[in-house]
């Protein structure tokens, strides 16, 4: 189990190439560009929800980190995947 500030770090930094593709996504435009924000926005409604129910549940704080940093690689595979780039995942 990693330590829960250095998990909390490497979310912040995987959460960042998210951030990225989503602003491309939403620069493009179109109808891509719509269904990224309206899915962006559903999203952390239900991260969030589901985080607060980790928490009332008992679960860790490394807990939460831990299913955050699931989303965010699923986010980042998305959305290479959509942009046509290669998955550098092994």
């Amino acid at each position: 189990m990693l330590n829960p500030f250095y998990a909390a770090f490497l979310l912040a930094v995987e959460a960042q190439k998210v951030i990225e593709l989503r602003l491309v996504r939403i620069a493009w435009g179109g109808a891509e560009g719509q269904a990224e924000i309206v899915s962006m926005v559903g999203e952390k409604v239900v991260a969030a929800m589901e985080a607060a129910n980790t928490l009332m549940a008992g679960g860790s704080h490394g807990d939460v980190i831990a299913r955050y940093r699931e989303l965010v690689a699923d986010n980042t595979h998305r959305l290479m995947a959509g942009a046509g780039i290669g998955d550098d995942r092994r």
